[in-house]
């Protein structure tokens, strides 16, 4: 044993496994730093080292007949820094990049200085077969890390929502839950804007909808003179809202839909509509605040139930005589949606720069939200004539080509994805071009995976002339779908976005339509090749 032969296989092995280690992370990250969820994931994609691992087998075999200690320290040096040259930095290079956030950078640490020591070991060791061992530790010592620092964790995250309620009880605004199985993002951007017409409105960002999104929220962003705070509730399962809403318990609520997103995690539509529904128990609770409801979530027996019970604390928007606001007719122009309302004995048209039907339940219920919240109504529809695009939901994007993006790319849904497509339909007739879609399905679809994506492959051979199948693997129904109604059609299986993006790029004309419709998260994309 020499120092060249546990010294220089070592410090080789560290270069390697910091960045390997990042590559996991990043995943682990995506996984919500989830033991279980990283390691289910790990094994269904395949994405363990075997191409590395292949190399140091071979270089064990070698070392059962070459004496030469030095030679072979060598060789495995060579082979990580050969292999860390080809694994490609995740901070950079990603659909999401990794986040080193400071629980992200904690984790991190922990499992280098793990990997340090099991390299240290086998080093000293001096068999080839053992550098096995320690690559394939990498995922493992991630998942050491997370359990070692979970006290810390809990500690930490306790202080922020502490932190974050005592501002939140200091700044006292008027809180404003919005939930829903899709359009809570949408509602949320919407209403922001138009309440911050009339004072100063503060609301989550983007997509944050958890518990440590909205503390961090609070703690950076709610200051003194916030007057209105809009929180986006998300949910996975039972019991998700009514802990957002002891952390921010809300004066008034609205819940958009409730319908198959996130199905597979809640089992059922009754515990989607009990999930959702835990916003309007909590307004109930907090004060005379005031719940709007679309009118489609009366379809389920118990949102039905719960809202005759308390009839006079909900606000129903669509189309039925009974509605307190009434939906009538909605036109999709170039240039945005009109949507026509009657409310308490009143018609106003509504206006908003917005693109697909899907929308016009959205601008409904923000007005019926804004109005019953105190603003004038003529005040709540000029703010809605200057609501500007959402991004990424159905955001229309002229590109310098003469071709039209439609980036619909976050939390698709089933009614969200037939929109998506009316409109595609629509755009392709102003616009006298070919209607493309780009689509890797839906996710988290449960038992009704299948046939929700049969549904929407026949409807994408009446709205789209050619179809991208990202991941067609995931959804084969879709594709069985759309070959079942247009087999004149084009249908093009592609294995991920950006043999996607290359297609588009080569044989795109001008005047077509493309629409983006859902994006997968690297996650759920692909695996690590390693």
């Amino acid at each position: 044993m020499t120092f060249v032969t546990v010294a220089l296989p070592l410090a080789a092995f560290v270069c390697f496994i910091f960045r390997r280690l990042l590559r996991y992370l990043h995943m682990f990250q995506q996984n919500e730093y989830s033991s279980a969820a990283f390691f289910r994931w790990i094994l269904k994609t395949g994405s363990f080292d075997k191409r590395l691992s292949a190399a140091l087998a071979l270089a064990f075999a070698l070392s059962l007949v070459w004496a030469d200690k030095i030679a072979l320290a060598y060789l495995i040096s060579g082979l990580f820094i050969a292999f860390r040259l080809r694994d490609e930095d995740p901070r950079k290079v990603a659909k999401k990049k990794l986040v080193m956030t400071q629980r992200a950078t904690r984790i991190f640490i922990i499992a280098l200085i793990l990997c340090i020591g099991a390299g240290f070991a086998v080093s000293l060791a001096q068999n080839a077969a053992l550098w096995i061992v320690a690559v394939h530790f990498a995922p493992v010592s991630l998942a050491l890390a997370n359990l070692i620092l979970a006290p810390v964790e809990a500690h930490i995250q306790k202080r922020i929502m502490n932190e974050a309620s005592e501002i939140l009880a200091t700044v006292n605004p008027k809180l404003i839950g919005i939930t829903g199985s899709f359009g809570k993002t949408s509602v949320k951007h919407i209403l922001g804007h138009v309440l911050s017409m009339n004072a100063p409105t503060l609301f989550t960002p983007g997509s944050i909808n958890t518990l440590m999104g909205v503390s961090r929220v609070i703690r950076e962003n709610l200051t003194a003179d916030i007057h209105y705070f809009i929180v986006e509730m998300g949910a996975y399962n039972r019991g998700s809202i009514e802990k957002l809403c002891r952390l921010t318990p809300p004066q008034f609520g609205v819940i958009t839909a409730l319908g198959e997103a996130h199905y597979e995690r809640f089992g059922s539509l009754d515990n989607v509509a009990r999930g959702k529904f835990e916003l309007a128990d909590a307004v109930l609770a907090n004060g005379d605040g005031k719940v709007v409801v679309h009118e489609n979530v009366l379809a389920q027996p118990y949102a039905k139930a719960f809202v005759e019970e308390n009839r006079d604390r909900f606000v129903v928007c669509g189309k039925s005589e009974d509605s307190d606001l009434k939906i009538g007719n909605v036109s999709q122009a170039a240039t945005g949606l009109t949507v026509t309302v009657t409310w308490n004995g009143k018609t106003f048209d509504l206006f908003a720069p917005l693109y697909g039907l899907v929308h016009a339940d959205n601008i409904a219920l923000v007005f019926a939200a804004a109005v019953t919240l105190g603003m004038e109504p003529d005040r709540a529809c000029a703010a809605l004539r200057t609501v500007p695009q959402i991004k990424h939901r159905l955001e229309v994007l002229p590109q310098g080509n003469g071709t039209t993006y439609i980036n619909d790319a976050y939390n698709s849904n089933p009614k969200g994805f037939a929109a998506a497509l009316d409109f595609l339909s629509f755009m392709g007739t102003e616009k006298k071009g070919r209607r493309i879609l780009v689509t890797p399905g839906i996710l988290e679809l449960g038992d009704k995976n299948d046939e929700i994506h049969r549904r929407l492959g026949e409807k994408a051979a009446e709205t789209a002339d050619i179809l991208l199948l990202v991941r067609p693997d995931r959804i084969p129904t879709l594709a069985e779908g759309f070959k079942a109604r247009a087999t004149e059609k084009e249908l093009r299986l592609v294995e991920s976005f950006a043999e996607a993006r290359e297609w588009l790029a080569t044989n795109v004309r001008p005047s077509d339509v493309i629409l983006l419709e859902n994006d997968l998260p690297d996650v759920d994309e692909s695996k690590l090749v390693i």
